[in-house]
C-alpha cells in the first residue's frame, strides 16, 4: 500500500507595514484629539486624508487640522447592530464633513435615537479619555450643545 505524503503549511506575514507619514501624522492627530484632512493642489481639503490625490494621483503631504464640528451630510440608522460592528445596541452612522473639509468621513453618531437626527444639522467629534491612535479614539459625533 502506498503510503501518504503530508506536509503541513504554515500560511505566514513575517513582516510589518508602517502607516507611512500621512496616515500616521492623522492617527497621531487622533491621539492628540485632532482629526487632520489633507490639502489637494485645487485647494480642497480630503478628510480622511490620503496620500495621493484621488484626481491626479499626485502625493499629497500638506496636512491641514479640520473640526471638530461639521455638518452632518447623510446618515442611516442600524437596527439590529451587525455581527461586526463596533457597538452592540442600535445606532446611528453618518457622513460627517467636518469644518475645513471638502470631503465627508463616516462615523458613529451619538444618538438614542433615529428622531435626533437630520441631514444639515451641526455635529460635533467626541473623544475618548484614553486614546492610542486609532479611529475609535475618536467615539463618535454628537449633536452640537447636546451634554457639552
Amino acid at each position: 500500500m502506498a503510503k501518504r505524503l503530508r506536509a503541513d503549511l504554515v500560511l505566514e506575514y513575517p513582516f510589518t507595514r508602517t502607516t507611512g507619514p500621512v496616515i500616521g501624522a492623522f492617527l497621531t492627530g487622533l491621539r492628540e484629539g485632532i482629526v487632520l484632512g489633507i490639502r489637494r493642489p485645487d485647494g480642497t481639503v480630503l478628510c480622511p486624508p490620503t496620500e495621493y490625490d484621488p484626481v491626479t494621483s499626485d502625493p499629497l503631504t500638506e496636512l491641514v487640522e479640520v473640526g471638530p464640528g461639521g455638518e452632518l451630510v447623510s446618515w442611516t440608522w442600524v437596527d439590529p447592530p451587525r455581527s461586526q460592528s463596533p457597538w452592540d445596541q442600535p445606532h446611528g452612522l453618518g457622513m460627517i464633513r467636518l469644518d475645513g473639509a471638502d470631503t465627508p468621513m463616516v462615523h458613529g453618531l451619538l444618538v438614542d435615537s433615529p428622531d435626533e437626527l437630520s441631514v444639515g444639522m451641526r455635529v460635533i467629534a467626541r473623544w475618548r479619555s484614553e486614546r492610542e491612535g486609532h479611529i475609535a479614539d475618536l467615539e463618535g459625533f454628537a449633536p452640537e450643545g447636546a451634554g457639552q
